[in-house]
């Protein structure tokens, strides 16, 4: 969970511009239902031009 947080909050601040130009951020959640139940992700990114970095988290 505290990589989780530490992961977010470097993405938030390239987001945010306070490093330099800001860059869009992305994301996503998924949600699933299947045999084994129901099951939730998703994904958290930021994307400048060309170059897109992202995690997803389940």
């Amino acid at each position: 969970m505290i990589r989780s947080l530490c992961v977010l909050s470097l993405l938030f601040v390239a987001a945010c511009g306070a490093d330099g130009e800001p860059v869009q951020p992305t994301g996503g959640v998924t949600i699933g239902v299947g045999s084994n139940g129901v099951h939730a992700g998703g994904t958290v990114g930021v994307r400048r031009g060309p170059l897109s970095v992202g995690v997803s988290l389940f």
